[in-house]
């Protein structure tokens, strides 16, 4: 059919077949494609192909099952533009906002193309969108993958690195200039050797669903650098891609899966299903607003034209209904599935367990996740918490599921700024916070450990400034976190005093000798390990710019940091008393070696009184080697070397007395936070005194057995 309104006035020339209503979205099987849209409001549906001259030829979606709209073009092969355009009743104040002059992406496309305009078309009713909005491409679903294979690495020996792709690769000198800033430039050998010789086993990209730049920053200059803006669940951005026309975006994601696989390195998507950029009730219609607005978003119960925002971001996708929790499901299994990506860590994922009000630790989403035999094998990380009433829920999500660890971040930045706080606290962060996931059957590796992540500051920030400077962000620093458990050292910003900039570099060392060697699942922060700087911007989510960008000369400046991080890694790496399976048990009650001992650093074990010393700063810790009862992976004995560290987090330097004989007869210092690189090489006898400069990690290794 012909709408009266078709800009070329023709009625398709193609074959139409009736086709079938699953698999959803746009799906090529060598001979033609399948079309198939979801829309319980609708009252006609019309796929738009778009020539390369942009004008459209419409097609009538004229077989419904079940509410789904579909068709089969023998003809349509991959590279087509489309859209659709749904009519059916516009009633905003009724939650409806059917709008045919508007051409709506595919909530199942795999691949976008173009650009938005801003232009009121979008926003609008009764103007005509196309033009001034993304299309869809059909693409071709067929990639040699080789012979691809998960790394499937355990959790234990997971060690993630948080980055984004542009950021990650624009300044770097050995990436070709022409792949900076995409996939391809991610999966340059510079960029995978650089992760390597950290020992990350793991990239965790922020977001690479198609995302939307929102006009209130556009029109600033500014951009939707981070990508929290989804506008397409199963399409990998498309500025993302060298060349970023058609499904080119594909097939550079896949290679760059299998580039990283290649080296044993796992692939994790941040991943965004909380809400989408179509905004609140004034933002524009892209999608889902257009197609069924009130089967996939959570409308005020009280007024239907606007939204429940559990997000902050103007609107909540409404996983209480079926077909949207089916495409949320549908785009992690297609991620696996057809993307070999190894996991995801779901921003906000507290949004996603609210049913009703309450956030729901059992609610449809989890157990669909859970009985799903694709998507519960992989890795599931949870940011558990949004910004609704009861959001907060570190701790409480299900058992499958690993989370960032608020308040990790939090007690380790109190404690090596010297703030009042429990050293109990400190322990159990250190020791894999067994207080918030051993009651639900879970291992230390559920706690996601991290000191700085891309919202926030960098770690050399995080010592370098007390406040947030977001000037650049056009909010007159108004946006941001304000409280951000951070110390700049004595001077705010950059200073050119030596004494200060040795204090910052030893904090930032101790910083990430505490994250490593933390029982747990270890994340870093992409430049971090080279000292990357935003001057105190603490949300950087519209810079998209050198600011946001790694400064790859860093690596030189900051070579020592690097050195050091390589090192702290690599000795993780080699030591699994550092990266337990299983929670520690202080006294095996057997009469066997235990397998931690905390001291006091007179060398006496720490009392319930030491433990609840709210000025406490310091304390050793004795992770013995031969007293790890978990079994390796083929039930072999796991024995390993003996480790002491002695925390000191006072201004001052103390003596610590080592540990009587029975411990251990001789220890030697294999990791000194007060130096550049953490080189250290100095040996000691049971019971020495052993001086600690302030604010400073050591690490001991135990070089001569216990005399008993």
């Amino acid at each position: 059919m012909s709408s009266p309104n078709d800009r070329s006035g023709a009625v398709t020339p193609l074959g139409v077949w009736p086709g079938t209503p699953y698999p959803l979205g746009a799906t090529y099987d060598g001979a033609g494609t399948n079309f198939s849209v979801f829309s319980e409001v609708a009252t006609a549906v019309e796929l738009c192909l778009i020539a390369k001259d942009g004008t459209e030829t419409r097609v009538g979606l004229d077989e419904v099952d079940g509410y789904v709209w579909h068709a089969y073009l023998p003809a349509v092969t991959p590279g087509q533009r489309y859209g659709f355009r749904v009519h059916g009743p516009y009633e905003p104040e009724l939650g409806l906002r059917c709008d045919p002059s508007k051409l709506l992406l595919d909530p199942y496309g795999k691949a976008f193309d173009g650009q938005f305009v801003n232009d009121p078309s979008l926003y609008t009713y009764g103007l005509d969108s196309l033009g001034h909005t993304m299309t869809g491409v059909v693409i071709n679903p067929f990639f040699d993958w080789g012979a691809d294979r998960p790394p499937n690495r355990p959790y234990h020996e997971t060690v993630i690195y948080e980055a984004h792709v542009k950021g990650m690769t624009m300044t770097h000198p050995d990436v070709p200039e022409e792949l900076r800033g995409t996939y391809a430039g991610l999966a340059h050998p510079a960029i995978i050797g650089h992760l390597q010789s950290l020992g990350v086993t793991a990239i965790e990209l922020m977001p690479v669903h198609q995302f939307f730049h929102d006009h209130v920053l556009t029109d600033q200059g500014l951009r939707n650098y981070w990508g929290y803006n989804s506008i397409g669940y199963l399409a990998p951005h498309n500025e993302y891609s060298a060349r970023p026309r058609g499904d080119a975006a594909v097939a550079e994601f896949k290679a760059m899966v299998r580039a990283m696989h290649a080296e044993g390195i796992e692939v994790i998507l941040d991943v965004v299903y909380n809400h989408t950029g179509e905004g609140n009730h004034l933002g524009p219609s892209l999608s889902l607003r257009g197609i069924d607005n009130a089967a996939y978003y959570r409308l005020d119960d009280t007024d239907p034209a606007r939204y429940k925002d559990y997000t902050g971001t103007g609107n909540s996708l409404n996983v209480r209904h079926p077909h949207t929790l089916q495409l949320i499901m549908d785009s992690l299994r297609y991620w696996i599935v057809d993307m070999h990506v190894d996991g995801f860590r779901f921003d906000l994922a507290a949004t996603l367990a609210r049913e009703l009000h309450d956030v729901d630790r059992l609610s449809a989403f989890f157990d669909l996740v859970h009985q799903d035999p694709v998507v519960s094998q992989v890795k599931l990380i949870a940011e558990p918490w949004d910004v609704g009433e009861g959001g907060y829920q570190v701790g409480n999500f299900p058992s499958r599921w690993t989370e960032w660890n608020g308040k990790y971040r939090d007690t380790v930045r109190d404690y090596w700024r010297g703030e009042p706080a429990t050293l109990g606290e400190f322990a159990s962060r250190l020791t894999g916070s067994s207080d918030l996931y051993e009651s639900t059957g879970r291992r230390p590796s559920a706690s996601i450990n991290f000191i700085t992540a891309h919202d926030g500051f960098t770690l050399r920030d995080l010592v370098s400034y007390n406040d947030k400077h977001n000037e650049d962000n056009r909010e007159d620093n108004r946006d941001g976190e304000s409280y951000n458990r951070s110390w700049n050292c004595g001077v705010e910003g950059p200073t050119d005093d030596p004494a200060i900039l040795a204090l910052r570099a030893r904090q930032q060392r101790n910083l990430l000798a505490t994250l490593v060697l933390s029982q747990g699942t270890p994340m870093l922060a992409h430049g971090d390990e080279i000292g990357r700087t935003q001057l105190g911007n603490n949300n950087v989510y519209c810079q998209d710019s050198p600011l946001a960008w790694m400064d790859w000369t860093q690596a030189g400046t900051d070579a020592d940091l690097l050195a050091f991080t390589r090192s702290v890694i690599a000795l993780r790496t080699a030591h699994p008393v550092f990266r337990r399976r299983r929670f520690l048990a202080p006294d095996p009650g057997d009469g066997g070696d235990r397998e931690i001992t905390w001291f006091t650093p007179a060398g006496t074990e720490m009392t319930t009184e030491d433990w609840h010393s709210g000025f406490g700063k310091s304390l050793a810790v004795l992770l013995d080697g031969d007293g790890i009862p978990e079994p390796g992976p083929r039930g072999e004995r796991i024995t390993d070397d003996s480790f002491l560290l002695c925390f000191n987090a006072h201004d001052e330097a103390l003596d610590f007395v080592l540990p009587a004989s029975e411990f251990g007869a001789e220890w030697t210092c294999v990791l000194d936070c007060s130096t550049s690189t953490g080189a250290a090489d100095a040996v000691y006898p049971a019971a020495a005194t052993l001086f600690v400069p302030s604010r400073c990690l050591l690490v001991l290794r135990r070089t001569a057995q216990p005399k008993r």
